[in-house]
């Protein structure tokens, strides 16, 4: 892209330092090959030799906002001293696309004061589209655990290896450490580009190959486009020599103060304190690699006097209103799922209109909750996982989910505080997240002739013990010697639970090889007939035919508010006295209001 450079066009800030690109704006991947959302339709405008006159002196650059690209004009007019670029600029000085790129940025921000200092991990995302996940070596005491250590190079690996963006950086803990030079090289307070993540193959000849002794790697550039590591595996040490000539070459290994050096893994995590790995989110279908399947909710915290209207609660520190935030619920489809959450609020630094302010400090709790969850929680259920909170634009969270339904609570770490948010989660298959909107079933015009609940009741199936085992073609037993009893207490089972109440049914997964199987499910069901029993009942799963193993029907009394159950299994039908092998545990939560669960 060809620009005109102009002293005049800006006031020159003492504040920002001469021919350094800036901290926290990554260069676009690939440059101007990379026909990307940040450089849409580069070739329309790139500067035409032979047609100047279609040059219009302006670009367009997009950055992702909010859950969406937004499209940002600038003129050519460049920031200059002395005839010379005075913040980003390329090697090359008839290349003009990065200081094109931090002019639109800068606009995004009000200018180029504002991008001075600025948070890595939003820039990787306002780049991307993708989500930054930080990471804390310190905390995760990266340097002295050395499993912790491999499963972290292994993210990083995977992360570079699908198109990611990764920074890293030494945390300065005072100004003056600030930009302060280690005697290795490294700068403190500075943020450093990942260039490459490899497994490097040691040794020459085919004695590496067969020996297959590898190295985690990972290489780095300064933005200042000088200042080098200097310890083992620099530019020009000697490490390099046991490594041989071609697989130098096809590292790129350059003895030459370009910035840019390869270091070692286990060095790595010994001096660096702060890592951030931006994944750029895989929901195409056409892709060889994973695609994740992405739930994209838009919410706000709003702060209202009614507590059944009242959506600015506070984290759960605040018990008494915590659970008046929104609420987002989702499933988790699979025995076990990676599910990412990414809790984004609308940055106030960047809306000078609505007046400058600071980031609100939000986080968000997962409860695991009954599978068939459609109203609003009303008490605290169970908490499988949280992020942290802190005033940042973004806050992301990893974890692993067991099969179920889970509901998230985004928040503000102080009640009544109001703004808005992007929460967006990622799973491997649909997850079908939704906000809870109603506080307990509407009341509509068939209300009168169908009745309206009088009981919500929760069933939580906890564990079963001594189910009855079968044979190996699928067969239970008949249990009429003492000697077949104990034959069948060796023979496991694939049991599941089915929860019947008033027509509705929820059903549990299918708990493998177990006579002793932990359910640990419940259900939530709004009662129009108290009398009527809940049924519990327990089938073992068959190629072809499920076997019943047992049931139990419950009653509950709303004037006990917890009620725990250990029962014998029964039979069906007319032999429904008969004890059948096995007990179940149920415990039963019963209210006359609506909303106390």
């Amino acid at each position: 892209m060809k620009a005109e450079i102009d002293e005049a066009s800006f006031p020159h800030s003492p504040q920002c330092r001469d021919n350094k690109q800036k901290d926290g704006v990554p260069e676009p991947p690939g440059g101007l090959q990379n026909d990307s959302e940040v450089i849409p339709d580069w070739k329309e405008q790139e500067w035409d030799t032979e047609k100047p006159e279609s040059y219009a002196g302006i670009f367009h650059f997009r950055f992702w906002r909010f859950g969406e690209w937004v499209d940002v004009v600038i003129d050519d007019r460049l920031p200059t001293v002395d005839n010379q670029l005075v913040y980003c600029h390329s090697n090359d000085s008839n290349e003009f696309w990065s200081a094109l790129v931090e002019k639109a940025y800068a606009k995004v921000y009000g200018c180029y004061e504002a991008l001075d200092g600025g948070n890595t991990a939003d820039a990787l995302v306002d780049f991307t589209g993708g989500v930054s996940e930080p990471a804390d070596l310190l905390e995760g005491q990266m340097a002295t655990d050395e499993v912790a250590r491999n499963q972290l190079f292994e993210r990083v690996l995977k992360v570079h290896n699908r198109d990611g963006l990764i920074s890293c950086s030494i945390r300065a803990t005072t100004i003056e450490d600030m930009e302060a030079r280690l005697d290795c090289g490294l700068v403190k307070g500075h943020a450093y580009a990942v260039t490459d993540v490899k497994k490097v193959r040691l040794g020459h000849g085919l004695l590496a190959f067969f020996k297959s002794e590898k190295l985690h790697m990972i290489r780095m550039r300064n933005p200042w486009g000088e200042k080098e590591w200097s310890g083992p595996w620099s530019d020009s040490s000697e490490e390099w020599n046991k490594v041989s000539k071609s697989e130098r070459e096809k590292l790129g290994v350059t003895v030459q103060d370009d910035g840019e050096f390869w270091m070692t893994f286990d060095d790595f995590c010994q001096y660096f304190t702060d890592l951030i790995m931006c994944r750029l989110i895989n929901t195409s279908y056409l892709s060889i690699h994973k695609t994740w399947e992405e739930e994209v909710m838009r919410g706000s915290w709003v702060h209202r006097q009614d507590p059944l209207r009242n959506r600015s609660g506070g984290c759960i520190n605040h018990k008494a209103t915590f659970l008046q935030n929104p609420q987002y619920v989702f499933d988790v489809k699979k025995l076990e799922d990676e599910v990412l959450i990414c809790l984004q609020q609308k940055e106030k630094r960047a809306t000078p209109k609505e007046g400058k302010g600071e980031n609100l400090a939000i986080g968000f709790d997962i409860h695991r909750v009954e599978l068939n969850r459609k109203y609003r929680m009303h008490s605290a259920q169970q908490k499988v996982a949280g992020s942290i909170y802190i005033n940042s634009r973004c806050v992301f969270l990893r974890k692993e989910l067991q099969e179920g339904r889970y509901v998230i609570i985004p928040t503000t770490f102080d009640p009544g505080q109001q703004g808005d948010f992007l929460l967006r989660v990622f799973t491997d298959v649909p997850s079908d997240c939704k906000e809870l909107t109603l506080d307990e079933p509407p009341q509509t015009c068939w209300t009168g002739m169908c009745g309206y609940p009088q009981l919500v009741t929760q069933v939580h199936v906890m564990n079963a013990e001594g189910l009855q085992g079968q044979e190996n073609n699928g067969e239970l037993h008949h249990l009429n010697t003492s000697k077949e009893r104990l034959l069948s207490k060796s023979r496991a089972v694939d049991p599941y639970v089915i929860i019947t109440c008033e027509g509705e049914r929820v059903r549990s997964p299918v708990y493998k090889d177990t006579r002793c199987p932990n359910f640990d499910i419940k259900g939530l069901f709004y009662r129009k007939k108290p009398k009527e029993g809940i049924h519990i009942e327990i089938y073992n799963k068959n190629m072809i035919v499920d076997t019943f193993l047992g049931q139990v029907i419950l009653f509950s009394d709303p004037n006990e508010r917890q009620e725990l159950h250990t029962l014998h299994l029964r039979d069906k039908g007319s032999r429904q006295d008969n004890d059948l092998p096995g007990t179940l545990t149920v415990r039963l939560i019963t209210s006359t209001a609506l909303t106390n669960i």
